[in-house]
């Protein structure tokens, strides 16, 4: 048994509330039954598979971590006569499978260490599910999501329709259950909070590696292996993405992956890097001189950023718009490239200009924000569904609520070119760090790691001078 497995089964009150909570939900709507199932494993090649990792929402239910698993929930069971309203299909205890794959709990245990009310084999899923399909208003599950899936549903729906002659009938609506299942992830409760808060620590400190051994000569894989190592060294699972290690123009490449280009004197290093912990992300950038010192032109564009990044952190607060960091960081960005001539003074005679005819585009393509949690990009609509549609067709973005937890990350990515002044060419600069939405502000989880120019090349200083601690 893992530590994360472990971890999660001490904890199984929180799993039993968020599943409560569905099946209140689905009351609310008429019942039925919810079908949830794990992530498949994936071959890799010939004999060999990836490392299995579950699905987001199935974890978020359960806390388990096997793969062949499916939680039902029956939001039409009469739970006071006993009939269950949480059953878990899962693998049978096995001990010669588990000789060659570790453990596994089996229906049985698996039933008790995580609180679910009945628990069957994975291998009786087909057999069970036209039974508990039968008569049954609604079947609520991710549709379209899995074709494997879809098929299953409709071969259970099947096999309770060839009952109709003897009065079985079959669930007459299908609904999609993630709308329900995003709006509950997007708002964290204080256990997940305090793992992301750990996970953000390790991968704090794995930057602050990075910035310590980061030396010109060294090859952008190897810097992603001081990274990967403090991961693991520290407890965490697996990276929560696939990282990001760039040295110079490379930077300004979005989702360069760490290849085997070699930092260079007066290069830049953009590491976009972070590790998963207990089944939850953490996402930090951090750009710093390979050679430990900013150059004049550098250290320009870095404060431009820095600056857009403190204006999007003083507009992150509950009851404000989702949109509003973004908006904040944008006008610092477009302040920042018409005062640096990067965007031309003569086309543009202000932010205002720039922002309307989206000059700024061109080297700020993404947004400042994303939401974080069990995926990196995690689950949650980012408008308000209820918001009626403007002139445009969107809805309004909807407001930040105390618990979310989300990411804000300027940049700028000066690619060569005729029109970009020379001492500004292939400069990419990001800062990134995860916040938690509160009632006043934000609570930045992901500062263990300096921003300010003067700390990283103090960081990187220090490091390099002979018998520093």
């Amino acid at each position: 048994m893992n530590s994360s497995t472990e971890s999660h089964s001490l904890g199984v009150d929180v799993y039993r509330r968020r599943r409560e909570r569905v099946l209140a939900a689905l009351r609310q709507t008429g019942g039925g039954l919810a079908v949830i199932a794990t992530a498949p494993e994936v071959m890799r090649n010939r004999d060999a598979d990836y490392p299995f990792r579950h699905d987001s929402y199935f974890y978020y239910l359960t806390g388990f971590t096997e793969p062949e698993a499916v939680l039902v929930l029956d939001a039409s069971a009469d739970t006071e006569a006993g009939d269950p309203a949480s059953i878990l299909f899962c693998r049978e205890k096995n001990v010669e499978r588990e000789t060659w794959e570790g453990f596994r709990y089996g229906p049985e245990a698996a039933r008790y260490a995580f609180g679910f009310d009945a628990a069957f084999p994975i291998d009786q899923l087909d057999t069970e599910m036209p039974r508990l399909l039968a008569d049954m208003p609604a079947i609520h599950y991710a549709l379209g999501s899995s074709a494997e899936l879809d098929a299953q549903v409709r071969g259970w729906l099947k096999a309770v329709r060839a009952q109709s002659r003897i009065g079985v009938k079959a669930p007459s609506k299908a609904s999609d259950l993630l709308p329900i299942l995003d709006e509950m992830r997007l708002v964290k409760d204080d256990h997940e909070l305090a793992i992301m808060r750990r996970a953000a620590s390790i991968s704090a400190e794995a930057h602050r590696r990075a910035m310590q051994t980061c030396r010109p000569g060294m090859h952008e894989y190897e810097i992603e292996a001081e990274l990967l190592y403090t991961f693991r060294r520290r407890g965490a699972q697996a990276p929560a993405y696939g990282g990001i290690v760039a040295a110079g123009a490379n930077a300004c490449v979005l989702h360069y992956p760490a290849g085997n280009a070699i930092a260079c004197e007066g290069d830049l290093i953009l590491i976009d890097a972070a590790c998963e912990l207990d089944g939850y992300a953490s996402d930090i950038t951090r750009t710093f001189p390979a050679t430990g010192r900013f150059t004049s032109a550098q250290r320009e564009i870095y404060d431009i950023v820095l600056a857009a990044q403190y204006a999007a952190i003083d507009a992150t607060r509950a009851g404000v718009s989702f949109d509003a960091p973004h908006e904040a960081a944008v006008r610092v960005l477009a302040q920042g490239l018409l005062d640096t001539g990067i965007v031309d003074k003569n086309k543009f005679a202000t932010v205002d200009d720039v922002i309307a005819e989206r000059a700024y585009q061109r080297f700020y393509m993404h947004r400042t924000s994303h939401w974080l949690g069990m995926d990196v990009h995690d689950a949650g609509d980012y408008r308000d569904a209820h918001a009626p549609l403007d002139d445009h067709g969107a809805r309004a973005w909807r407001k930040l609520v105390a618990g979310m937890t989300l990411t804000i990350e300027p940049g700028l990515y000066i690619r060569a070119a005729e029109d970009v002044p020379e001492r500004y060419a292939n400069i990419g600069i990001r800062i990134e760090d995860d916040a938690i939405v509160t009632a006043a502000g934000c609570e930045l989880i992901t500062r263990e790691v300096p921003v300010d120019p003067d700390e990283i090349e103090a960081l990187m200083r220090d490091a390099r001078t002979p018998n520093a601690s």
